[in-house]
């Protein structure tokens, strides 16, 4: 790519101040390792001038999807493909005019990384998206979430080839397999690679003048087609169309590629038509509450969650509470189904800054209290519910519960907006492995006693499935969603995890 930048450009969108008034970067460090996390969020415009600024401030509102570094590549006439990749927040690295001016173009995307797939726990700035490959017929970046799971054997085949890799990201294969076909344009190597890839893919590409959006067979993982000025934009949630001022137009449908132009959309679709099995944790965790998923508000859902999870298991209770933020709206539908008043038990510190980057051993030991605060006044004496959004290894509801108690609460019981978390996902999901998900190994009394609560209650799986909008529960012989962690019924096969032993679930 060309590195050789007019740096005196000006471009008409100001960048500097996008974020002056946000928090400084919290840490991983200090990240919660008791949520599940999203690997990854795509975002990309067409036709619009300096579309690079538009793409970082998409990638801000995506940014709960991944917070360990992000990119975006550009094209203009003049300067070729342009690339910025960063450790780090969106607003700590893509906000200076400096480099936003590297960035030229009215074609851009980007990507903002959790790691899964290749070096996990620790991303490397090799392994950050977008990737970008030059082929007999022009340039192309490409970005992607989910998770390929035939990586491993495709990476074998494809060294042994002569495909000499530059990251250790799955993601990577898809360039190499593009490169390798014999189709006579982008978008058609690009079909040609994907139809060798199994898993879950949404992906946002770009050529020098078309942007491309695809979504798996089965849907997996989110992308929606927006409209901004003159021009468009792809996008993994609705949130972020928002923040740029675009009009959501629809969703991308599973299993279709669409490829956008100044001429406008044209859509195909290339693979075999499946039902779809979209990720039904995107509407209990992973969406911002202010995108609409389906047709529907995903703060809706996530309150008609807690509704559900009040007629399924009542309780007698002074107070209904939150474990911020997450668990917000459930709590809201626990408190309205219930008829219990609502009130912020626990308060959540939003501005940690750098004064921890290194914190002492001290520090470090006191966990969950640098970002949870209880709110002693409210809840002591009193018979508290508090509401999450998952349990996955019990380690952050352990030091809740601790701190509920010490503020001299009489009884703490957990309402958990999702089932037992007992399986790991392969989509593209940052999962512990089997038996560290404490529903893998304990039963709900054996977790209840394990918290050391007065008592503890999942939704159900057809109480969920209830909250999304299917009116009947859960269809077993069909399910709509993929809900694997929950039931461990995988819709793809993790094919590189059963070569490394990986046992699925026995047949009932």
């Amino acid at each position: 790519m060309d590195s050789e930048h007019d740096l005196s450009r000006q471009t008409s969108t100001p960048r500097k101040d996008l974020f002056d008034l946000q928090e400084k970067s919290l840490p991983q460090l200090l990240w919660d390792d008791d949520k599940l996390r999203e690997e990854c969020g795509v975002f990309g415009v067409v036709a619009v001038a300096d579309a690079a600024s538009f793409v970082a401030l998409g990638l801000h509102a995506l940014q709960h999807r991944g917070q360990e570094a992000g990119g975006i590549v550009s094209h203009d006439l003049e300067h070729g493909f342009n690339s910025a990749r960063q450790l780090g927040y969106v607003r700590d690295n893509f906000t200076s005019a400096d480099l936003m001016d590297t960035l030229p173009g009215p074609l851009a995307i980007g990507h903002v990384r959790y790691s899964t797939a290749g070096s996990k726990g620790q991303t490397a700035i090799r392994d950050v998206q977008p990737f970008f490959g030059e082929f007999a017929m022009g340039g192309a970046a490409l970005a992607h979430n989910g998770n390929i799971t035939n990586a491993d054997a495709l990476r074998r085949e494809l060294i042994e080839r002569g495909a000499i890799f530059q990251s250790s990201s799955d993601s990577e294969c898809i360039i190499h397999l593009m490169a390798r076909s014999l189709q006579r344009n982008i978008p058609d190597r690009m079909e040609d690679a994907l139809r060798r890839v199994e898993g879950a893919f949404s992906v946002v590409a770009m050529t020098e003048e078309e942007l491309i959006g695809v979504r798996d067979p089965l849907g997996v993982r989110p992308l929606v087609l927006g409209k901004v000025a003159d021009g468009w934009c792809l996008s993994s949630e609705t949130c972020a169309l928002d923040i740029i001022g675009a009009e959501f137009v629809r969703e991308v449908e599973p299993g279709e590629m669409v490829v956008i132009s100044e001429k406008g959309v044209d859509s195909r679709f290339p693979f075999r038509k499946r039902n779809s099995r979209f990720c039904i944790f995107e509407h209990v965790y992973f969406s911002r509450p202010d995108s609409i998923i389906g047709g529907r508000s995903v703060y809706e859902t996530r309150r008609q969650i807690g509704v559900e999870l009040a007629r399924e298991a009542p309780v007698d209770a002074d107070l209904v509470c939150p474990v911020p933020d997450s668990g917000t709206p459930a709590a809201i539908g626990f408190s309205q189904e219930s008829g219990i008043p609502y009130a912020m038990g626990i308060i959540r510190n939003q501005y940690m800054g750098r004064t921890f980057i290194e914190p002492s051993e001290q520090i470090r030991n006191m966990g969950v209290r640098l970002k949870l605060n209880v709110n002693r006044a409210l809840i002591r004496g009193k018979r508290v519910i508090l509401v999450d959004d998952s349990v996955v290894r019990g380690t952050t509801s352990r030091k809740i519960k601790e701190m509920i108690l010490d503020a001299g609460a009489a009884e703490v019981h957990f309402r958990i907006a999702s089932p037992p978390t007992s399986w790991p996902c392969f989509y593209g999901v940052d999962t512990p492995q089997r038996e560290k998900l404490l529903a893998a190994t304990m039963s709900e009394e054996e977790m209840r006693e394990h918290l050391h609560v007065d008592s503890l209650k999942f939704i159900s799986l057809d109480g969920l499935y209830r909250a999304v909008g299917a009116a009947e529960g859960r269809n077993a012989a069909c399910p709509q969603y993929c809900d694997a962690c929950f039931s461990g019924e995988y819709p793809v096969a993790p094919s590189d995890m059963l070569e490394k032993g990986f046992e699925l679930k026995a047949a009932e």
